[in-house]
């Protein structure tokens, strides 16, 4: 009996010796003005960069490896002031530090870069541009945050790709559309007290809600008890998208009964931004609501609603440019005294999540989701089937093609041109209505009316994400989707424009009924015309991912897997793709199509090796199949069935779809300090067999309304970026970011036109091609340089932050290597084989050579300030602040593209020749010198 009782002591002893010698870091967070515990504030170690996230009681604990001697607590949450705390840790003994406080960031200055990119930049079709910015919006990395908030005014894209290379989710709901794989910013937008709770993985780097893309992922949480108690009321007033901006928000945080609840709404509006005619008129709504239903359980619903309206600004000539500035926009006309744009985008597409939480353990959570989105996208533009065309920079209307006249420059004619657009050129809207009053009295068809391309969508999205930290040192993340589309597409008569007689609903290029099934059909205002389509989509996916921890190195391993399936049905019997094989009538058009499957698979990694706390090396590899997006998977889908591979219904043996291959890897050597932080990285990038669809109208020798496809395309990223900032003083802290880049097509892909007022003819042989209208060409596209800003990219500057709360800071910015987008078409066989299938018999190589030399667009500086001030009254928060880009009011274009109409030699070389080119490249130019003023009230 005494030797159990001693053996039990022993054990007890041994178990609470062995207890008493862990070595333990434990503390808690509150607010210093609440004085509440804070929740989801992230706890490193500076020197082996261990994080830890306080819980809802604001504790936290690092009982894993927890190094040894003086070290740094560096306490950070989005939206306070972060701070640092010195520690000893001595082995087998616990450190506690309570209570530890983190006051509210009242400089506030990433509002003014998160209201200015989500409002201005970042779905602004008519840039000319993709813009990735609100992807990194929320990082904390120097290169990154330089990239949003510096670069982005120049069309910046990160390592050259596209936006629909990384992800950004709400709540764990993925939210880029499957018709481009672009998030639509817009959805969200005017709601930015309540999007700024972020989190954002670059790169190949892990995220705990999906496998990401090789740009990343960026999840936005709309969860009502996450939120800072408390409201705000802003104003601001800026000249570059809208004059106006209201906005007002208040969150409870969690109340009696275990409810939480957001709201926010908002107003921006303006007659016309930077840009003539653009006007801007949005209006937001949100609300969330959170019920805390036990410890394990809670329920989250969430709405959003933001409507808006706005004026495109044209692409435009430099004839144009040089006649009447860069703020110049065709796009508009006067009516009634007022300013009336014929281009505008609409979009109303509400979202509806109701999320469902559950803690498993305090170790393990299951975040289960389901998501409706619904509504339109609209795009207005003129119809002129029945008319001149209306545009006031029509090339006919130009001095350019008077100095063309074959007899040669027509001096007069050029200056009265010149004269007529400087002192109007705009729409005019009047002659327009008196065209269609006119074709009343005779009881013909109208001459114009505006109309608007619609695509209402429907989309569900379900799914379920799971997290489980299996041992202090791995960590597991996996998650299934479901994702549903119907998307209806139609063009709708929104205004007749004075005609009483409508719309015959008729190609005016092959002079076919758009719906052979109603040919004779007369559209009306509110009526549908011209095509009338549904695209289906089904998206089924799943990743799973393992993330390690250890002292020395931390890694990570994740595959991923997506079904994805398209399906075009037609409602009309389109009489352009009708055609008579043996007798036979075979319909290209109506009822449904093929269903086009792809299966998409990927996998990832990366490891970090800590050197010492101060120094580490980063590496990450990737490779990922995927489906190309809806628009460039139809090559024509408001006609026909076609897609890719297969043209006026019949597969090519040449060209087959498949899905796009990314290789991806970077490597990145990182220093930190408490001065001094740098990252320094090299990637390499290579996509292939991607596809890309475009539309225009050719004067050359395979001239006619064309609908051109790249297929199989393969292109090469690669460069290096850095990133430094030093803390020199507690007040001063200069900063600098670069990033040198060289982004080619790395092949030479099949390139095929088709036409709706010529018959395809195929020629089976690559080696043996033909000059017929709808065959497949080889291209020369084998490096030329991918358009989407400039190349390379570098800035410099400093911010001041004074005790008192004012602020102030300056940069430098320098861009260089941007190119035009150059036309396919005229990089091909095309350029060269006259109607016979023989080259001109003219042809010269060199002079071929300098017609088809890529533009290099002129480099560039431009000089951003920004600045404000804050005041405390007792709980309350008053600030200011404002920013102005490109000070010294720096013209420069940020994009443009070769107009597809002179795509063989003769017509690029004649036009060449001209005095001024006729169809010379379409630019799009940056801002002038702009602002932004921000005044807000915190409670």
């Amino acid at each position: 009996m005494k030797k159990s009782i001693f053996i039990f002591l022993l054990g007890i002893f041994s178990f609470s010796t062995a207890f008493a010698q862990q070595t333990l870091v434990t503390g808690s967070v509150k607010d210093a003005v609440t004085n509440e515990p804070m929740s989801d504030v992230t706890i490193t170690i500076e020197e082996t960069l261990q994080t830890a996230t306080t819980n809802e009681l604001g504790e936290f604990t690092f009982s894993s490896n927890v190094p040894l001697g003086e070290q740094v607590l560096k306490i950070s949450k989005i939206g306070f002031v972060t701070k640092r705390y010195p520690i000893v840790v001595n082995e087998g003994e616990t450190v506690n530090i309570t209570d530890m406080t983190l006051d509210i960031d009242v400089s506030d200055s990433v509002d003014l870069f998160t209201i200015s990119l989500s409002d201005d930049e970042l779905d602004d079709d008519t840039s000319g541009a993709d813009n990735i910015s609100g992807l990194l919006q929320s990082s904390l990395d120097i290169f990154q945050r330089t990239a949003a908030f510096e670069f982005s005014s120049s069309f910046f894209r990160v390592r050259g790709l596209d936006s629909d290379n990384g992800s950004v989710l709400i709540n764990g709901v993925e939210m880029n559309k499957l018709f481009n794989g672009r998030p639509q910013w817009s959805n969200w937008g005017g709601l930015n007290d309540v999007m700024r709770n972020q989190e954002l993985t670059s790169g190949l780097t892990p995220s705990a809600y999906n496998f990401g893309g090789i740009l990343g992922t960026s999840n936005i949480s709309t969860r009502a008890s996450k939120y800072r108690q408390g409201g705000r009321i802003t104003y601001s007033s800026s000249n570059r998208s809208y004059t106006n901006r209201l906005m007002a928000s208040y969150n409870s945080g969690i109340v009696e009964g275990g409810w939480a609840y957001s709201f926010a709404i908002g107003r921006r509006w303006g007659n016309e931004g930077y840009q003539d005619a653009s006007l801007y008129d949005s209006n937001s709504f949100f609300a969330s609501i959170e019920k805390k239903i036990n410890d394990k359980h809670s329920l989250n619903f969430t709405s959003i609603y933001a409507p808006n309206r706005r004026g495109k600004s044209s692409p435009n000539t430099q004839e144009v440019y040089d006649l009447k500035g860069t703020k110049y926009n065709e796009y508009w006309g006067w009516l009634d005294g007022k300013k009336r744009n014929s281009r505008i985008k609409e979009v109303e597409e509400p979202v509806l999540m109701l999320n469902h939480y559950w803690d498993i353990s305090s170790k393990t959570s299951l975040n289960t989701n389901v998501a409706y989105q619904f509504g339109k996208l609209g795009n207005s533009r003129l119809d002129y089937s029945g008319g001149g065309n209306p545009s006031p920079s029509y090339y006919q209307d130009l001095p350019s093609f008077s100095l063309a006249d074959p007899d040669g420059p027509d001096y007069a004619n050029a200056y009265i041109k010149e004269q007529n657009f400087i002192n109007d050129g705009q729409i005019d809207w009047n002659r327009i209505i008196d065209a269609n009053l006119n074709n009343n009295l005779s009881g013909s068809s109208a001459a114009y009316v505006l109309y608007e391309d619609r695509s209402d969508d429907k989309q569900l999205t379900v799914n379920t994400i799971f997290s489980s930290e299996l041992n202090d040192n791995i960590l597991f993340n996996a998650s299934v989707n479901y994702k549903r589309l119907k998307s209806e597409n139609y063009a709708e008569i929104i205004d007749l424009l004075g005609s009483t007689t409508g719309l015959l609903n008729v190609d005016s290029f092959s002079q076919n009924s758009y719906d052979e099934n109603n040919p004779d059909y007369i559209a009306l205002e509110g009526d549908k015309f011209r095509y009338n389509y549904e695209l289906s989509a089904n998206v089924i996916s799943g990743y799973a991912q393992g993330q390690f921890k250890y002292n020395k190195v931390d890694f990570f391993l994740a595959a991923s897997i997506t079904k994805t399936d398209y399906q075009r049905e037609g409602f009309y019997k389109n009489g352009n793709q009708i055609t008579t094989v043996a007798g036979e009538e075979i319909d290209n058009s109506s009822e449904k199509g093929d269903k086009i499957e792809f299966t998409g698979i990927g996998a990832k990694g990366g490891f970090t090796y800590k050197i010492t706390g101060k120094h580490l090396l980063d590496f990450n590899a990737g490779y990922i199949t995927k489906a190309p997006s809806i628009r460039n998977t139809y090559t024509n889908s408001r006609e026909s069935h076609d897609y890719v591979g297969v043209i006026n219904g019949e597969k090519s043996d040449l060209i087959d779809i498949t899905e796009e291959k990314l290789t991806s890897f970077d490597a990145s050597y990182i220093f930190r300090s408490s001065i001094v932080k740098a990252k320094l990285t090299g990637f390499y990038t290579k996509i292939e067999d991607a596809n890309e669809v475009s539309f225009f109208f050719n004067s050359g020798s395979n001239g006619g309304f064309l609908q051109e496809t790249v297929a199989n395309a393969n292109k090469r990223h690669i460069g290096a970026e850095l990133g430094i900032e030093a803390q020199v003083t507690p007040t001063i802290k200069l900063k600098a970011a670069a990033s040198v880049g060289d982004y080619t097509y790395d092949n030479n892909p099949l390139i095929y036109t088709t036409s709706t007022s010529e018959d395809f003819i195929e020629n089976e042989d690559p080696d043996n091609v033909t000059n017929t209208s709808g065959k497949i060409y080889k291209s020369s596209l084998d490096g030329y340089k991918i358009a989407g800003g400039p190349q390379r990219a570098a800035s410099i500057g400093f911010e001041y932050r004074d005790p008192d709360y004012w602020w102030f800071g300056a940069t430098a910015n320098f861009f260089s290597n941007a190119y035009v987008d150059v036309s396919p078409l005229a990089r091909s066989e095309s350029f060269y084989l006259d109607t016979d299938e023989l080259p001109f018999n003219d042809y010269d190589e060199d002079v071929a050579r300098g017609l088809l030399k890529q533009e290099k667009f002129d480099d560039y500086m431009v000089i951003n300030l920004v600045g404000g001030k804050s005041w405390k009254i007792d709980q309350y928060y008053i600030g200011f602040f404002a920013s102005v880009g490109n000070l010294l009011d720096k013209q420069y274009k940020t994009g443009g593209f070769e107009q597809g109409r002179t795509a063989d030699y003769r017509e690029l070389r004649d036009d060449t020749s001209n005095p001024k080119r006729v169809f010379g490249p379409k630019y799009w130019y940056g801002r002038g010198t702009n602002y932004f003023v921000n005044v807000y009230f915190r409670f």
